[in-house]
């Protein structure tokens, strides 16, 4: 949002130079990100003078330049050369001196330098109107009236030019009452006066108004829970035209593009009270009556953009007496009934729509304007009429209008300001510290909060209705802090703790201690939104009003989100991607389902490219290990089997109890293409929830070190090659033993000295008897045990 100082000074009177009222405001919540200058001609016409052409002859060496000498004043003449056509001896002109910046229309801009043309000396530049900035005329030089420019003045002398100095405000959603300069002024009073720093600022009120004749208009609200309040004034013997400069200028300091002086009074009174305003062709309104409500569904409707919508049947409309729709209220105008350069007589607007349907229509139809960001925040339903009446009181001074017949209003329950108790003790709890109670008060008072009554260690309050954010006790000490000042609040010099025991009820902690983990092995975090839009809408959660077409679906799978992070980073030379999130995936069955994942993606190389390791990359089998190093935290029996799933090219599921776990696998080459990917990328996702349940059902019981030692065992099985790691794994881990506590596999190998369609597992086993020693005979009785077991179960050949 941008905020114009000089605007600014409309409501506030401070000696406070521009950036320390730039760092006030960052104090008090409105964060100031930066501070631009705008001028309404740039350069301010700096080095442009008046001077008068004294002579005028041809240039000996071109067709279309001529040889003048210009006087500018104190005695002292110039040798210009100018192409013009219309330049001629005894004309008042203005002329740019040696070391004057003209500024061109991109913004750019060239010194004036004394040089030669074409063999002849020039000391300056006599300019047209384009090359000042002041039209987009280029016909030929400005030929000014010898009765009102005086030879040797500054040219900027005789313009009312604005320097301005613009704040880009960040503004927080919540902060309504802050979305104008009349707003943004209140609040830093409300900072100033409590802090002895001098400021005067006046309360806006209702303009006094000069009423003519009557009028037959009448307005109708069909549902005052759409429009709690609407305001209309009938305007007649307008002449639209161009504003004044400055109110152009005033509009353009912020980035608004004038229009026409109707259109930009309320473009005025919006920026500069926060109270949107409609102005209708009086004429276009059928049967004189203006009405609230809503339109049947199918209705078509032109906007001023001149796009044809079709209305859903739930937006609040505004429509003539026989029901056509004249506007989205809140959000956008029709194009039948807009002001014209014709129009004569207006009908103009200030209402409190419902927020809530404002925001339906704005979202259902893509529109995001100034008047919907306002009203879909909730404005001050007290400022309606005050706002309405400034817009008057312009019109008639700006555009020559008559006020017809009273103001029509529509009113019939008044907008209740919010009651809240507030408690001393809890604003020390919150704050941690004390505030003296007239200082607080003193606050309360300064940000328009009423004390109702002082109750025991505590205030009754009234909180003015344009404050929609400041409903709770909570919302109350924030004010006060933020006017009070977050500076002033000392930290504590030592932070005390009690250790907590440790819970494997909290999946919070399992999450950060997963986190964490990947972290250290080299993953970043990513964040996505929730929000995108699917090819299959099968199972998807739709939104009921999504903000685009593009966020109008609850995500199904994180693996999107992640790929598109990775190409993000790909087209960008980081082809080595080690990312996880953790987040929500949603689907619709016969209910809403939401479960929270944790979901991995690996491409590129594991490890930096570096002189010790190989330049391999990534593959399953790593992103294998990764998911391993976190189950293995729970403990649990992991059992594997083969997944089909559209996602993966190859997969596997991981189940632990009967559940599944997690799942794993080569990220499909259709995937990849339609996310712009052309390397190799490795998925997994883990099911929090349901490793937090089976995590919290686990007896986990620390033990001693063991005083033994382990002893080591290995097997090479010739196997079919069908047989996988997985199913020997479990086989192995079935075996009774009590002895047997590791099996690992540290060896596969394929090639010609096997027979067809065999492969070899070389595996190892580790054995240890915590009471003793173990003996050979222990030994030889589980190794036997697993031999028996993998030649029974999967016909394995012990290899020599």
């Amino acid at each position: 949002m941008k905020i114009s100082n000089n605007w600014l000074k409309d409501y506030i009177k401070t000696d406070l130079k521009t950036e320390k009222i730039g760092d006030y405001l960052t104090d008090i919540g409105l964060e100031v990100e930066g501070i631009d200058s705008f001028e309404s001609v740039k350069g301010s016409l700096e080095g442009i003078v008046v001077g008068k052409v004294l002579t005028c002859e041809q240039h000996p060496n071109a067709d279309k330049l001529k040889l003048t000498t210009v006087d500018v004043g104190n005695g002292k003449v110039l040798n210009i050369v100018c192409g013009a056509p219309n330049v001629a001896a005894g004309q008042i002109v203005p002329v740019a001196v040696v070391g004057t910046k003209i500024y061109t229309k991109d913004g750019s801009s060239f010194e004036i330098k004394e040089a030669k043309i074409r063999g002849e000396v020039s000391q300056g530049m006599i300019c047209a109107e384009d090359e000042l900035g002041l039209s987009d005329d280029h016909g030929g030089i400005m030929i000014l009236d010898d009765s009102k420019y005086e030879v040797g003045k500054n040219f900027a002398d005789y313009f009312d030019l604005t320097n301005d100095q613009v704040y880009e405000i960040g503004l927080t959603p919540n902060r309504t009452d802050a979305m104008s300069h009349y707003g943004v002024a209140r609040d830093l009073n409300a900072f100033l006066s409590t802090n002895q720093l001098n400021t005067t600022f006046e309360k806006v009120a209702s303009k006094p108004l000069t009423i003519e004749g009557t009028t037959d208009f009448q307005i109708e609200v069909e549902n005052s829970k759409l429009c709690p309040r609407y305001l209309g004034a009938v305007i007649q013997n307008v002449k639209v035209e161009t504003s004044p400069d400055w109110l152009k200028n005033r509009l353009k300091a912020i980035g608004l593009s004038p229009i026409n002086n109707i259109v930009d009074i309320t473009n005025y009174i919006l920026h500069g009270f926060g109270q949107p305003l409609h102005a209708f062709d009086a004429d276009k309104i059928g049967g004189k009556k203006v009405k609230v409500g809503v339109n049947e569904k199918g209705t078509k409707f032109t906007t001023l953009d001149g796009v044809e919508r079709t209305l859903n049947g739930t937006e609040i409309m505004i429509k003539d007496g026989d029901n056509n729709p004249m506007c989205i209220a809140g959000v956008f105008g029709g194009q039948n009934s807009g002001v014209s350069d014709n129009t004569q007589t207006i009908f103009l607007e200030s209402a409190y729509f419902n927020p809530v349907g404002v925001r339906k229509g704005a979202k259902f139809h893509a529109l995001n304007t100034d008047a919907s960001f306002r009203f879909e925040r909730g404005v001050d339903p007290n400022l309606t009429k005050t706002a309405l009446t400034h817009a008057i009181k312009m019109i008639e001074e700006i555009a020559g209008g008559k006020l017809v017949g009273d103001q029509l209003e529509h009113y019939p329950a008044k907008i209740e300001d919010h009651y809240i108790i507030l408690r001393y003790s809890k604003i020390e709890q919150i704050l941690g510290t004390k505030i003296h109670h007239e200082k607080i008060k003193e606050i309360l008072k300064a940000l328009e909060i009423s004390v109702l009554n002082e109750i025991q260690n505590g205030l009754e309050i009234s909180v003015p209705a344009y404050r929609a954010d400041v409903t709770r006790e909570i919302d109350v000490i924030e004010e006060i802090l933020r006017i009070y000042g977050y500076n002033k609040i000392d930290y504590p010099q030592k932070i005390s703790f009690t250790p907590v025991k440790l819970s494997f009820d909290d999946q919070d902690a399992l999450e950060n201690s997963w986190a964490r983990t990947l972290q250290s092995n080299g993953f970043n975090e990513v964040m996505n939104n929730s929000l995108t839009s699917v090819k299959d809408e099968t199972d998807a959660v739709k939104l009921l009003n999504p903000l685009s077409g593009d966020l109008a679906f609850m995500r199904k799978s994180l693996l999107e989100g992640l790929l598109e992070n990775a190409d993000y980073n790909i087209k960008r030379k980081n082809q080595n991607i080690k990312f996880f999130e953790l987040g929500k995936i949603y689907h619709k069955k016969e209910k809403y389902l939401e479960r929270k994942q944790l979901a991995i993606l690996v491409s590129g190389r594991d490890q930096a490219e570096n002189w010790l390791q190989p330049k391999s990359g990534t593959d399953f089998y790593r992103l294998k290990s990764y998911v391993k190093i976190l189950l293995d935290t729970l403990p649990l029996m992991i059992e594997e089997k083969y997944l089909e799933d559209e996602r993966f090219s190859d997969a596997i599921e991981l189940s632990a109890n009967g559940k599944t776990v997690a799942r794993l696998g080569k990220v499909s080459p259709t995937l990849l293409k339609d996310a712009d990917i052309d390397q190799e990328c490795f998925y997994a996702e883990i099911e929090l929830e349901i490793c937090q349940s089976l995590r919290s059902k686990t007896n986990i019981k620390f033990k001693d070190i063991p005083k033994f030692n382990k002893t080591r065992k290995d097997l090479a099985l010739l196997l079919d090659k069908n047989v996988s790691y997985a199913e020997l794994y479990k086989a192995a881990k079935k075996n009774p033993s009590k002895y047997l506590k590791t099996v690992n596999l540290f060896d596969v190998y394929e090639g010609k000295n096997l027979p067809e369609g065999k492969k070899s597992y070389a595996m190892s086993f580790e054995l240890l008897n915590e009471e003793k020693t173990l003996e050979e005979k222990d030994i030889a009785e589980v190794m036997n045990s697993l031999i028996k077991t993998f030649q029974k179960e999967f016909a394995a050949e012990l290899r020599s």
